[in-house]
């Protein structure tokens, strides 16, 4: 996957035709991508979005970034987390800042989700609005396989952090074992748009997350992808048997 590239699910498409596709998504998907969230994982991803949080672990005088951070579900447990940080330790509670790139699913985050403490905004992962290592963490969940150019989107990454900052990137990922994997891709290709069609109201939205997840890079394959970013200390933590996966860097 480069900048020379692009695909949509399974389609493979000029990279200038991607960010309108994605964006016709979760137009669609917005008001009700938190309940799809909790019924396509059975409440899984709460217990992986607590996992990645517990590792970022927000500090006291803090900037984070929760980058492609959608309806802010990771930005609560962030804030959550930076104020139980502040009890402790003093000082002023880290700073949550949510960019994504959907103007609906920011607005439907804003209505919901701490909005008298996090900074919102509208933009792009791959051209971030901040300046040169400005912030202390970066977090995605569930969002880097939705840009056009994943290089240019971990690069930008790598660029806002600030010397010994940490970068932790949650999403789906490819089972090791040929057995959940068989499983996992039939409960995906059945059940979920099945779902989408029936809750989310749009079933053709939700093959296309399924699609965009097996044209994803594996684990060992996004470590690359962050090594060359110039991350170092690369690390992966698999769960639910490798169907999410926990990449960590840092900015050194």
């Amino acid at each position: 996957m480069t900048g020379q590239d692009a695909s949509f699910g399974y389609r493979d498409i000029e990279p200038n035709e991607k960010p309108a596709l994605v964006t016709g998504v979760f137009d669609r998907v917005a008001k009700r991508y938190d309940l799809m969230n909790d019924l396509m994982s059975g409440g899984a991803h709460r217990l992986w979005k607590d996992a990645a949080a517990a590792r970022l672990n927000p500090q006291p005088g803090e900037v984070i970034l929760d980058c492609a951070g959608g309806t802010g579900d990771m930005a609560a447990r962030l804030v959550r987390m930076a104020r139980s940080a502040r009890r402790r330790r003093g000082g002023e509670a880290a700073r949550v800042v949510v960019i994504d790139f959907n103007a609906r699913m920011v607005a439907a985050g804003r209505a919901r989700r701490h909005a008298d403490r996090v900074l919102w905004a509208v933009g792009d992962a791959q051209s971030l609005p901040l300046a040169d290592a400005s912030v202390h963490a970066v977090c995605m969940a569930f969002g880097l396989r939705n840009v056009t150019d994943l290089p240019g989107a971990l690069g930008e990454a790598r660029r806002v952090l600030r010397p010994g900052g940490r970068f932790v990137c949650l999403e789906f990922s490819r089972p090791p074992v040929l057995a959940l994997r068989k499983a996992y891709d039939a409960y995906s290709f059945k059940l979920i748009p099945l779902l989408g069609a029936a809750v989310g109201k749009d079933r053709d939205a939700y093959r296309y997350l399924v699609e965009s997840i097996r044209r994803f890079p594996d684990q060992a394959r996004l470590a690359e992808f962050m090594e060359q970013a110039g991350f170092s200390r690369v690390s992966v933590t698999n769960f639910s048997g490798g169907v999410c996966a926990l990449h960590q860097g840092w900015a050194i």
